[in-house]
């Protein structure tokens, strides 16, 4: 529903109505004014956070239109109650509003019809277009942001001043200034909006503009293609193939379905393109492609696996044992990579008709981040002064939608776990990093998400004044004036350019500087080093948003305590010790038998009674059990550390190019060869991409065959 103060910036805004009918009534002037304000304030605040609620109250016939005209209509009412009814200002105000609302439908039609007229019919990144069409200026941000609400907040102008002039017996001049200011740039706005309407304000027509694709397609030639289609909060399952795309032997391409992947997408120096159509799709010049990666399973892959002249891959966006890692709907693709054995035999169990010889076993190419452990530098019983405390990082999912006990350890294990660590002794640093989601479907799990962050630092501010644990200050000064040079230069390269105008503008000039992505990079190591120097290495510390990155918790890590998720696969990579959380307490046994990653960690109960196994793994590499086991499971989930992932994902890229060359030159063979007449041989030419042949009925890929 909304933080706090939504929540109160709404019961403001719902009931400050009904106490400006009261204060119309009364009648008092003063009063009314300070309520409009107050409205008005909780209002633009709301519209300012994007709250939830304001998107509620529009399906109950509440928008924001109706709320500014009621708030016109109160006005009115009051100066109706002043017995203002017969002189000129009450007809002023009330002609003022209706020409007002009036104006509201030339600038609504009129910022519509910009924003379909420069909606281009694909977006793209890193391709020039520039240079093959002529792509104009999107209009001032001014004009379009927050049109509506900057439209509707003119009437301002006419509520001073007729309230300036309902507060005195006879002057009417405010009144009459404000209800002019409030028509006037009311017609002005509207003015300004039609330049851009039409003639060279506008992008050239979409059959320009694919054309200009296809010219750019033909000379770029690519040859693997990432295709993704998905939701907005989907995006995170494109974004984390994007540096190994980056990192392809061939000719790279992304191809998105929807907008609103392409405004999550991070940034990447891989060529991009948005293609919201299927018809345009299926009709782009794709005839050097030989390879495409499919990161989902969703309807809309049916417009590009319906292509015979390149090979289909699923290669998902995670490897775990959850029901999605054996969708039936796998068996559509000509190959299945997994990260490792443990995939293959995924399929094989679920027995959803994908055959073991479409399988092939890749790697996970995103781990390559993730240090593996070199053991824990000596360091003294009492604290870190020669060395440092080891590091055990707590990082719990979320609470997930079904309420299931077994999804989080937050909520029956969580404080007990971090009330172990930070009593531990031999003393450890704790690295609490929480999923982003806890607490927004769960108020238990909130609630136990802010009593671990009170301990966390509660336990850090004990430490920093006992006398056992000591710190460098001068080198995390330097580390700390290092944080503030890297992130302003990082700001700096932000604002370069800044934010485009429209999706238009963003094609034309999405090319990336690559330079200046490689800056970004290197600079965010830098930070990421700094970071953990800018404070002591035995300081306990709760982490929360995007830096630092969940990976870079690992490397500083000696240990990780989790639950069943992507995070303790991926941890598996470091090689180093690690225990989940049994919250559904099926028992260890089964446990193991259902989730494949927690067979090599050490399982613990809901009271953490198990921890201490966990600690002295840490301490001491004699103590740690399970040590082969982790190499065993490291290799069975992850594949081989040689050759490296990357390496092994390029040569099952290159392979399987060479069998779809092989499938067309074939093709190719036997139409030549054949003696069918040209009806047959047009047909089996056009299944070729490329051929602009597709009907307008054929959008949704319903027809397609």
């Amino acid at each position: 529903m909304g933080s706090a103060a939504e929540l109160t910036a709404a019961a403001l805004m719902i009931l400050g109505f009904p106490a400006l009918m009261l204060a119309a009534l009364v009648p008092s002037a003063p009063l009314f004014a300070v309520l409009a304000a107050v409205t008005y304030l909780a209002d633009h605040y709301l519209h300012r956070k994007g709250s939830y609620l304001i998107n509620r109250l529009s399906k109950i016939r509440a928008g924001l239109s109706i709320r500014f005209l009621i708030r016109q209509l109160l006005l009115i009412l009051l100066l109706a109650r002043l017995s203002h009814a017969d002189d000129l200002i009450f007809y002023g105000a009330v002609a003022c509003f209706i020409a007002f609302y009036g104006l509201q439908a030339p600038h609504g039609a009129l910022v519509t019809l910009i924003r379909n007229r420069r909606r281009m019919p694909v977006a793209t990144r890193n391709i020039d277009l520039k240079s093959r069409i002529r792509i104009p200026d999107a209009p001032p941000r001014g004009l379009l942001h927050r049109s509506a609400e900057k439209m509707l907040h003119l009437d301002l102008f006419a509520m001073v001043g007729i309230l300036l002039s309902a507060g005195q017996d006879s002057p009417t001049t405010p009144g009459f200034v404000g209800v002019g200011l409030t028509v006037g740039l009311g017609v002005l706005y509207v003015l300004a909006l039609v330049p851009y309407v039409r003639g060279r304000k506008i992008p050239p027509k979409a059959e320009v503009v694919l054309a200009a694709v296809d010219d750019w397609l033909a000379s770029y030639k690519p040859e693997t293609v990432l295709y993704f289609s998905g939701s907005k909060d989907s995006a995170y399952q494109v974004n984390m193939w994007l540096e190994t795309m980056e990192q392809l032997d061939t000719r790279p391409l992304i191809i998105l379905r929807e907008r609103a992947i392409l405004n999550n997408l991070a940034p990447t120096t891989v060529p991009v393109i948005c293609v919201p159509g299927g018809v345009h799709l299926m009709n782009l010049d794709l005839s050097t492609v030989r390879v495409a990666l499919y990161a989902a399973n969703v309807g809309k892959n049916i417009h590009l696996l319906r292509v015979p002249t390149m090979k289909h891959v699923f290669i998902g966006h995670g490897d775990s044992d959850k029901l999605a890692s054996v969708n039936p709907y796998s068996k559509v693709y000509d190959e299945v990579w997994t990260a490792g054995r443990a995939g293959r035999d995924r399929y094989a169990i679920a027995d959803v008709g994908v055959r073991d010889e479409d399988i092939v076993e890749v790697g996970r190419p995103q781990l390559a981040a993730i240090q593996t452990w070199q053991g824990v530098p000596d360091s003294p019983r009492g604290g870190a002064a020669d060395g440092r405390c080891p590091t055990v990082l707590y990082a719990p999912t979320w609470e997930g939608w079904d309420g299931n006990p077994g999804n989080t350890s937050i909520v029956l294990a969580g404080e007990k776990i971090v009330k172990k660590l930070v009593k531990a002794d031999p003393p450890v640093r704790v690295l609490y990093k929480p999923h982003p989601f806890t607490g927004t479907v769960s108020k238990e799990a909130g609630a136990a998400h802010r009593r671990i962050t009170a301990l966390v630092e509660k336990a850090a501010a004990e430490r920093a004044a006992d006398s056992r644990f000591t710190a460098d200050a001068k080198a995390m000064a330097q580390a700390k004036a290092e944080l503030s040079r890297i992130e302003a230069r990082l700001a700096e390269l932000a604002g370069v350019g800044g934010d485009k105008g429209d999706e238009a503008e963003a094609t034309r000039d999405g090319v990336v500087d690559v330079a200046r992505h490689q800056e970004i990079a290197r600079l965010r190591a830098e930070w990421n080093d700094a970071y953990w120097r800018s404070f002591p290495t035995y300081e306990h510390r709760v982490i929360t948003g995007a830096e630092p990155r969940l990976y870079d918790c690992f490397n500083v890590s000696d240990a990780m305590v989790s639950d069943i998720s992507s995070v303790v696969s991926d941890f598996i990579a470091s090689g180093k010790p690690y225990a989940v959380t049994d919250s559904g307490e099926i028992g260890h046994e089964e446990f193991k038998r259902q989730n494949t990653a927690v067979r090599a960690a050490v399982i613990l109960s809901n009271d953490a009674r198990e921890l201490g196994g966990l600690l002295d793994a840490v301490r001491d590499p004699a103590a740690d059990p399970l040590a082969d086991a982790r190499k065993e499971l490291k290799r069975y989930l992850l594949g081989p550390d040689e050759p490296a992932s990357i390496v092994q994902f390029n040569k099952a890229v290159a392979d399987l190019a060479l069998k779809a060359e092989a499938r067309n030159v074939g093709q190719q063979s036997r139409v030549g060869a054949a003696n069918a007449d040209p009806a047959e041989t047009a047909e089996l030419t056009n299944a070729v991409p490329g051929q602009r042949t597709a009907s307008a009925g054929d959008q949704d890929g319903v027809n397609a065959g």
